[in-house]
């Protein structure tokens, strides 16, 4: 997996309001039947407050195993954690998992690794398990950039639909659904995420380019911020 840190995805942004941990926390449910009997992985779990409040919500009999390369001080109590780069991480064989998530994760792994990382995550999973994979939405994205963010940001989802075709190719009976979350943001709030990279396609980014993206995005957009943060969602 990259060596990027990504440390405020889910930080004071709408990915961390009770809001969209409900609206995805009901995409779930939906779509995999999930019950209190269900064990279940999460890679790149960041805070772990997804499923965490699944968790609550469902009453699960067992805790979460979230895991991450970062151990926040203010991670969720109600998974269990490893810190560990995924492709390095030895799981037993004999733990099995009924739903294993992947969200937004998938896109800081090698090419070249995507198949195995797949391929091993196959043998910890039962019988009737499932795989879930989201990534952003490849085209009409709506999130706010500045023009360098954009073209910075289209790089990533080109490399993100090549994701999409290794994962196609391996499974061709996969399931495709979207996850479309209203934000509703004001300006201010939407600069301190930026300030705070809160986006992997930020961290490259110089303090300068960042201050000057900022000024940027004060000056296009108006003081309340309205769009779809849409998301794919394979299902293998």
């Amino acid at each position: 997996m990259a060596s990027t840190v990504i440390k405020n995805w889910d930080n004071k942004t709408w990915l961390s309001s009770q809001n969209y941990i409900n609206s995805f926390n009901n995409f779930l449910i939906k779509n995999t039947n999930i019950n209190s009997n269900f064990k279940i992985l999460d890679i790149g779990c960041g805070r772990g407050k997804i499923l965490g409040s699944l968790s609550s919500r469902l009453k699960l009999k067992y805790k979460p195993l979230g895991i991450d390369i970062i151990n926040h001080k203010d991670r969720d109590k109600r998974i269990n954690f490893k810190r560990a780069n995924i492709l390095d991480l030895s799981l037993r064989k004999s733990q099995k998992f009924d739903l294993i998530l992947i969200k937004q994760t998938i896109h800081l792994i090698k090419l070249n690794e995507v198949k195995k990382l797949l391929k091993s995550l196959e043998k910890i999973l039962n019988t009737k398990g499932k795989i879930l994979i989201f990534t952003l939405e490849t085209t009409n994205n709506e999130i706010p950039t500045f023009k360098l963010m954009k073209i910075k940001l289209s790089r990533s989802l080109m490399r993100d639909k090549k994701i999409l075709k290794i994962i196609t190719n391996l499974y061709p009976q996969r399931i495709q659904k979207r996850f479309i979350f209203n934000v509703k943001i004001s300006k201010k709030k939407y600069l301190d995420m930026v300030k705070n990279r809160y986006i992997s396609t930020l961290i490259p980014l110089s303090k300068k380019q960042i201050t000057q993206g900022i000024q940027e995005i004060d000056y296009i957009y108006k003081n309340k911020l309205k769009f779809k943060d849409k998301l794919n969602c394979i299902i293998l």
